[in-house]
């Protein structure tokens, strides 16, 4: 069983903390230097699921990579819980689910995590739960014997994010998670990632699939050519300001014809919801990112 992650008075208060990067990638071959991010920030708070979004060579992953310790910034840092991303402290406490995991194809799914546990420094009976929990958890109990070869898509997915959280972590960092899963699976997906949230995990999430983002996102960073051209809380950026919506239950064709000049006092009608009409996720991706059809 995962038990709920609670924060420590002497526990960072950022889960991530990304703070005016830079990274050049120096070019080969007479080639120009290509700088794939530009003066990022951006923090994400434990608990929280935060989407970062952009098109294809925006730079998300380069940040994520550097996130993960496996890249060095070139100006600015990035931390992990308060520990510099390219220390090793910083990975004890982060799972990783990359877009196309790789497995060992002749290994069942229990044996998968059990290596990977091993990896992690678990063994014993500890190991044997562990997996056995995780199984459990991402609904592939019944196929814990079968070999990862003849696994679905859904299936990879869920055993990778089974192994990425095999050893307990705080933070979890998904890269296109529902990827050419169908929509059974992807919702399974979602369900497991609203569930581990529950329980206090702190994501990191990047996908093409913006109406899945929507669903569980708290806050999301949307990038163009390398820098952060929104941020902000979901409900936030998706408002339209310059419009009000109301809902009325319940309303006649004659009252309908009179709210515009009058409604309050209106009998058998009542406000039931009073705000911000909502755009898309995905309109708003495309207002605000420049699309070059770049591969990053």
């Amino acid at each position: 069983m995962i038990e709920e992650k609670k924060q420590s008075k002497s526990e960072s208060p950022k889960a991530v903390s990304v703070e005016n990067l830079t990274k050049i990638f120096q070019g080969a071959m007479g080639r120009k230097p290509l700088t794939a991010v530009r003066e990022l920030s951006f923090n994400v708070a434990p608990g929280e699921v935060y989407g970062l979004i952009g098109p294809n060579g925006c730079g998300k992953s380069t940040t994520m990579k550097v996130m993960l310790g496996l890249l060095k910034p070139t100006v600015g840092s990035a931390s992990v819980f308060g520990h510099d991303s390219d220390a090793v402290a910083s990975r004890h406490d982060v799972g990783f689910l990359p877009e196309n995991p790789y497995f060992y194809k002749h290994l069942t799914g229990r044996e998968t995590l059990r290596f990977f546990g091993k990896l992690c420094g678990l063994g014993g009976s500890e190991l044997r739960d562990r997996a056995d929990a995780m199984l459990d958890l991402t609904g592939l109990k019944n196929a814990a014997d079968r070999r990862v070869g003849g696994y679905s898509k859904g299936m990879l997915q869920r055993i990778g994010l089974a192994q990425a959280l095999i050893h307990e972590p705080r933070l979890l960092i998904l890269d296109e998670p529902t990827a050419g899963v169908d929509p059974a699976g992807s919702r399974r997906i979602r369900d497991l990632i609203l569930e581990l949230k529950a329980r206090g995990i702190t994501f990191v999430v990047t996908s093409h699939l913006l109406e899945q983002m929507q669903e569980v996102c708290d806050r999301v960073g949307i990038m163009s050519q390398g820098r952060m051209v929104r941020e902000g809380r979901l409900e936030d950026l998706i408002s339209v300001e310059n419009q009000t919506e109301i809902i009325i239950e319940g309303a006649s064709a004659e009252q309908l014809a009179q709210v515009r000049a009058i409604f309050a006092g209106s009998s058998g009608a009542k406000i039931m919801s009073l705000g911000k009409p909502r755009t898309t996720l995905e309109r708003l991706f495309l207002e605000t990112t420049v699309q070059t059809g770049d591969e990053e």
